[in-house]
């Protein structure tokens, strides 16, 4: 059979896949159908239900049956497999339409429902009933377990199996008609009690659920599982390619005999392809649900989950995520990816990409003393080294400063080569600086560090040729902004969070930690939600939206040490 459709998913889809698009298996089925003739364009669709969040792992779907659409012409739909109004909420489709946007892709005018299809598919249904292929099952859902059997034995036929089609039909619009108790009934496929598939152990295909659906109302009081409700509606859209992980491999059989024994309008094909396993977190939505709804996190959104929400406020460009999903691959065996490889794909992007600014986390003063009192300059910064477009921008300058508190030791060991006493070292952009004495309070803490400056390093290099082993970021007291920074880590302390059966004893207690009272140069004071910066020497911060004009709130993006280097090392 030829599938044909004449609706491009985007403007720059081309007739053919480019030569440089990446190649998999799934891609060569599909330039193999072309090069044929038995397919003109691919037509896929991204399917979610809309219980919860899109992760990560999503990213993996996503970025496949978008991109395959748009590489050999075709189009990718986005379908709200809406068929459990018990768990779907209208926060849900919105977060989900905003994270397909944020990634790079639109959907156009293909934009579908489950739900617009339940007319049709329970005409569908009553046509299972009518050829003898559907029952209504009197059994409760731990009678039909029972009666299903184990992957070693067999399972048993229903007693009402063999009901004849009027009575089945009979039931099945008492049903929808509201007459029955939640659970009371059910409808299954007629298939095969001996089969070696469970799945195609008269699956049920119809269940009763009062509840009223977001888009729906209570127009229904019956629902379609997600077995019957997703393979017709492919159909029905003309999805040509059905993308699915691998644990739908067992359900094919299922999809394939409903599709055989409908008069569906087409006969699409599912595939699939290993999903995406991450160290150092879990990607299970059941499991994700529970990290919000016990309060773990703040929320769907917090920076810490592996939401694209959170992962979009932490401040993860969509550029380096599409990266990272290509460079893993689309394949038939699982594994489970560093976590490292991600983090170097959120650097090499940000490191070509995000202006350089200073700001100091953990502020120790310096009052430099032979500096004139009152007296402040502007000197010049590089907003991104990598980048010369980028241009300068201007930092104040003045006798008293902000600096880490850890670039200051009384006491250094050997190999300590930033401030303390009678040691030179230089301050980024502007001069260099000598200490000569730590200002401390009555229980011993240093509070203040007088030191001197050379008024002929200006721009940070001396006259003479001399040179200091280290270079500290600062920020002008007068001028300094002040902010709340989130330092965020890994929620898990292990990289195979709930091994052992506790999710919650890996949770790690440090993930986030909130500083106030930072210090930031006036630069910062306007960076907008979403925007992300280097703070120098520190890492990547993203301004939060929790900020509000003159206290900006900043989220900890990434360090800028790249660990995958040593992976790639190790292997």
């Amino acid at each position: 059979m030829r599938m044909t459709d004449s609706d491009p998913t985007t403007d720059d889809a081309t007739d053919d896949a480019s030569d440089d698009a990446p190649r998999d298996f799934i891609r060569e089925i599909i330039a193999a159908e072309v090069a044929a003739g038995e397919l003109e364009r691919p037509v896929t669709r991204f399917p979610p239900e809309p219980n919860g969040y899109l992760h990560i792992g999503h990213a993996k779907s996503i970025c496949l049956n978008f991109g395959v659409a748009r590489e050999f012409g075709g189009r990718c739909h986005l379908r709200f497999d809406d068929t459990n109004p018990a768990k779907e909420e209208q926060e849900f489709i919105d977060a989900i339409e905003a994270d397909l946007r944020w990634l790079g892709f639109d959907w156009g005018e293909h934009l579908y429902h489950a739900s617009d299809n339940f007319e049709l598919l329970y005409q569908w249904a009553e046509h299972l009933i009518t050829e003898g292929k559907a029952y209504v099952e009197d059994l409760s859902a731990d009678e039909i377990r029972e009666y299903r059997g184990t992957l070693t034995e067999p399972g048993r036929d229903s007693p009402y199996r063999d009901r004849a089609p009027d009575e089945n039909l009979d039931l099945f619009r008492r049903m929808r008609a509201g007459e029955f108790a939640e659970g009371e009934r059910a409808l299954r496929a007629k298939i095969d009690m001996a089969s070696g598939n469970i799945n195609l152990r008269d699956p049920v295909i119809y269940r009763i659920v009062h509840a009223a659906h977001p888009r729906t109302g209570d127009a229904w009081c019956i629902y379609p599982t997600y077995d019957f409700a997703h393979g017709q509606s492919d159909a029905i859209e003309h999805v040509t390619h059905s993308l699915c992980t691998l644990e739908f491999e067992d359900h094919r059989p299922l999809y394939d005999w409903l599709v055989e024994n409908l008069p569906v309008p087409s006969r699409p094909r599912q595939y699939e392809f290993a999903r995406l396993s991450l160290t150092h977190t879990v990607l299970s939505k059941r499991r994700l649900t529970a990290l919000v709804q016990d309060g773990h996190v703040t929320g769907w959104d917090d920076p810490r989950m592996p939401t694209l929400a959170g992962l979009r406020r932490r401040g993860l460009p969509a550029e380096a995520i599409r990266d990272f999903v290509g460079r893993i691959g689309v394949t038939k065996s699982g594994a489970v990816v560093e976590m490292a490889l991600l983090d170097h794909c959120v650097r090499d992007h940000l490191n070509r990409h995000a202006e350089r600014r200073m700001a100091v986390l953990n502020p120790l003063k310096v009052v430099i003393e032979n500096y004139p009192e009152g007296g402040s300059e502007t000197l010049d910064a590089i907003n991104n080294p990598e980048d010369e477009a980028a241009g300068k921008r201007q930092v104040p300058f003045g006798r008293e400063l902000w600096i880490e508190r850890d670039d200051f030791m009384e006491d250094p060991p050997k190999k300590f080569f930033r401030l303390a006493p009678g040691r030179e070292v230089r301050l980024r952009y502007a001069y260099f600086l000598t200490c000569t004495e730590a200002v401390k309070d009555a229980t011993g803490e240093i509070t203040e560090l007088r030191c001197t400056y050379d008024p002929e390093t200006r721009g940070g290099n001396a006259p003479d040729g001399r040179k200091v082993k280290a270079t500290l970021h600062w920020v002008a007291a007068a001028d300094a902004v002040e902010a709340e920074v989130r330092l965020y880590e890994p929620l898990f302390t292990r990289p195979d969070p709930g091994a052992d059966g506790d999710l919650g004893a890996d949770i790690n207690p440090d993930s986030l930690v909130a500083r106030r009272g930072c210090k930031l140069e006036p630069a910062l004071a306007g960076t907008a939600a979403g925007e992300t910066v280097q703070f120098e020497r520190l890492g990547y911060f993203t301004a939060d939206p929790d900020g509000a004009p003159g206290r900006p709130v900043f989220n900890r993006t990434i360090g800028l040490r790249d660990t995958w280097a040593k992976v790639q090392k190790k292997g």
